[in-house]
């Protein structure tokens, strides 16, 4: 499969994995897991036809691991913008992760902190490459520093994904750390 068409499942399966369920006839399971078989009958369904094969070099492909694969279900790993229930456990944080934002957020960020908008969680990065990564997609990107350990410490709980995305309900601007 060309780089293009894998972009292309990959997008549609972020709209209707964390997104837009309803849009072609899915629905997602309290923990985010739809059958495979259901899923593809649906896309197709909806003139957008994705062979098994497809969906299973997307799922490994993807440097991001969005997408997870298991008995027959797939789901995606975070970011979802419907009410699921990853069933992740709380783990304690490295002493600090990296959020990527871009400049135009800044006042806000120092108001409000980090909040998780329209999404379940708060993403952050392990690293700051991966945060610069992220932060990129709008723009300049401009790396935070989270002050996780100390977070926790405060009682405050994360989660990590599946696929490395540190995960939290909002960060006070007391825990952030700005770029001079």
């Amino acid at each position: 499969m060309d780089e293009r068409r894998m972009i292309r499942i990959s997008k549609y399966l972020a709209r209707h994995l964390r997104h837009d369920p309803q849009r072609i006839g899915i629905t997602l399971d309290a923990n985010g897991w739809v059958p495979v078989d259901v899923l593809l009958r649906a896309a197709a369904t909806h003139g957008f036809p994705i062979t098994p094969a497809e969906l299973w070099q997307v799922v490994e492909g993807n440097d991001k691991r969005r997408y997870v694969l298991e008995d027959g279900r797939i789901r995606a790993s975070q970011g979802h913008s419907v009410p699921v229930e990853l069933g992740l456990p709380t783990v304690e944080p490295p002493e600090v992760l990296y959020h990527g934002t871009v400049g135009r957020f800044l006042a806000a960020i120092r108001r409000e902190g980090l909040r998780r908008m329209s999404r379940q969680h708060v993403h952050l990065s392990p690293d700051r490459e991966t945060a610069t990564r992220v932060g990129a997609r709008r723009g300049v990107p401009v790396i935070l520093t989270v002050g996780a350990a100390a977070m926790h410490r405060d009682g405050r709980p994360f989660w990590l994904s599946a696929n490395g995305v540190w995960l939290t309900d909002h960060v006070p601007p007391a825990f952030l750390r700005f770029p001079d």
